[in-house]
């Protein structure tokens, strides 16, 4: 057992069958393409980090099921200071990158999820589910994988259940049971970071009756496996050249998201961890939420910090100094840690499932996701406000237009301020890269909407109980209950 090297991971990707397309194009190799080289690039960071001594403590651990060391993103959250790490491990990530590495963290959290799902199924049915999770995730550390994972399912007409759908396929579902595994077809919508991923985890999309059994489904699967088409999203980032040059920040990684369309997809029994046991699809998605939700604060710090940062280069670039925006700053600020803080709380205030896994407070996790939908739009605002025209406008002409032998040397004169206009450039391109970019997290609806966090915390949040506290108080013994409603 070793832990990958950068170049290791780039050569596992290398050496797996070509199912990726863009533009119409199929990419032949993941790791040089345009359209998906950002995105392995900032994942290969985190394998550097792996061998870094400065680093290695925060992106690797012990794993419990072999004693040897591992990539935290193939660990099992065990404790609060395992969760709290997560939020530490994530924040670091959007440092070192300067971007979303999707192609760990989402399939590092549902593995958690199926860790305890498959548990519960277990005792409860009598599967043996969780020993093949343990069978497989032992072989994932040693061969230090990548792992995305997906969740979303195209849906259809959203009032309807899946069963009910005039096209059976817009939620993935099981079309045959066979002795050795079963087949699926479907598809998985909006999937970050798969282009950099070894293998996909997959998840139910909801919570499912015994009419939508098909639907509960669980299994992981090569990103390359036969009959399933990967299709890269069109990204903000395409509109440029393509990573060459600072219009796309050369520091950072890249996002990027696909769609998965399954035409009877082949799973082995090894490889599936729910099949039709509808009771617990639900328990699956609410088992990801919690640890999602809570580390998600990190990820958004992570990047608010580099919107600090480069809304300061951009100001000072200007020539003008960062405490004439010291209220906007500490505004900024106040934001960031107010979203890895609630998750750090979310975190400490777990508890231990049976399986041995920590699952964070969920209703803390909800709160922290209406936070990460609000608070880092208005961090971006600031950093725009602080960067200036130049960033928030993205006037600037390209890397190309910089370097051209005509007229370059009038765009670097005029571009100039109190630094050359090449750096000035390059500040601005990272806060609007950082702001309305190609850095850009998933806040508002990446794991999950906030309005679907805002339904858990009003369940969640015991409002009777403050009613009652309330009451007794007031001094009041009369009953006072909710109006019914108006027919």
């Amino acid at each position: 057992m070793a832990l990958k090297t950068a170049a290791e991971y780039r050569d596992s990707l290398k050496a797996m069958r070509s199912n990726i397309h863009k533009f119409g194009k199929q990419i032949e190799d993941v790791t040089v393409d345009p359209a998906t080289k950002n995105t392995i690039a900032g994942h290969a960071a985190l394998f550097d980090a792996q061998h870094d001594t400065q680093f290695k403590d925060m992106v690797t651990t012990t794993s419990h099921l072999t004693g040897e060391r591992i990539s935290r993103y193939l660990s099992i959250i065990q404790s609060a200071d395992d969760m709290i790490a997560n939020s530490r491990m994530k924040r670091f990530a959007f440092n070192r990158t300067g971007t979303c590495t999707g192609g760990r963290c989402v399939g590092w959290t549902a593995l958690n999820s199926m860790f305890v799902t498959t548990y519960d199924c277990d005792q409860k049915t009598g599967s043996d589910y969780h020993e093949r999770l343990l069978k497989w995730l032992k072989e994932a550390q040693a061969r230090d994988i990548t792992i995305a994972g997906a969740l979303t399912d195209p849906k259809g007409d959203r009032t309807k259940k899946p069963s009910q759908q005039d096209d059976p396929d817009m939620n993935l579902r099981i079309v045959e049971k066979r002795d050795d595994g079963i087949v699926v077809r479907g598809a998985k919508v909006m999937i970050c970071g798969v282009a950099a991923a070894n293998e996909i985890f997959i998840l139910p999309g909801s919570a499912y009756g015994e009419e939508d059994a098909d639907y509960a489904v669980s299994f992981v699967i090569p990103r390359d496996i036969e009959n399933l088409t990967i299709v890269e999203a069109r990204h903000p980032s395409d509109d440029r050249d393509g990573g060459e040059g600072f219009d796309n920040p050369n520091i950072c990684g890249g996002i990027t998201q696909a769609y998965l369309f399954f035409e009877d997809v082949f799973v082995p029994n090894e490889r599936i961890f729910l099949c039709g046991e509808y009771r617990f699809a639900k328990s699956a998605v609410f088992n990801f939420i919690a640890p999602y939700r809570s580390a998600i604060g990190g990820c958004v710090a992570g990047q608010g910090d580099i919107k600090i940062g480069a809304a300061i280069l951009t100001a000072r670039a200007n020539g003008l100094p960062a405490k004439v925006f010291k209220d906007k700053l500490a505004q900024m600020q106040v934001n960031n840690e107010t979203t890895f803080g609630v998750g750090i709380a979310a975190s400490a205030l777990g508890k231990k499932h049976p399986s041995g896994a920590w699952q964070p407070d969920m209703l803390m996790a909800n709160v922290n996701k209406v936070h990460v939908a609000t608070l880092p739009y208005e961090t971006s605002r600031l950093a725009q406000d602080i960067g200036g025209g130049i960033a928030e406008t993205g006037c600037m002409p390209s890397t190309a237009d910089f370097e051209s032998d005509d007229y370059g040397h009038l765009i670097k004169k005029y571009m100039k301020a109190v630094v050359s206009g090449e750096t000035r450039a390059r500040a601005a391109r990272l806060v609007e890269w950082a702001t309305i970019g190609a850095g850009v997290p998933g806040c508002m609806h990446g794991g999950g909407s906030p309005d679907g966090a805002k339904m858990l915390i009003n369940m969640l949040s015991g409002l009777e109980e403050k009613v009652e506290l309330a009451r007794r108080l007031a001094g009041i013994t009369e009953e006072v209950p909710e109006p019914a409603k108006k027919k």
